[in-house]
């Protein structure tokens, strides 16, 4: 099992248009094959970062999530919304 850590700061203008975008998407990531649970985080001090945070199979299966259709509406609505360019991790557990 691996996780996914991705560090998403948002235009201040452009927070709503997320948390609405995502309300639409979190069952579906959920459901995709392979991912055991995602879900976000909302830093305290900037309410504009976010970190999304996901358990996933394997590598490949992340990687099957990545290359989908669904991802593939995802990441083109959401990338002109950045403040800073994403940060993302794959770790294993220890």
């Amino acid at each position: 099992m691996i996780t996914r850590i991705v560090k998403l700061h948002f235009q201040e203008e452009k927070v709503t248009d997320f948390l609405v975008l995502f309300d639409q998407i979190v069952t579906k990531v959920n459901g995709f094959p392979g991912c055991q649970k995602m879900y976000m985080l909302r830093d305290i001090n900037n309410q504009s970062i976010f970190i999304t945070y996901s358990l996933w199979n394997s590598e490949e299966d992340l990687n099957k999530y990545r290359d989908s259709e669904l991802f593939q509406t995802i990441w083109p609505t959401i990338k002109p919304w950045f403040a800073e360019k994403p940060q993302a991790w794959s770790l294993d557990n220890v």
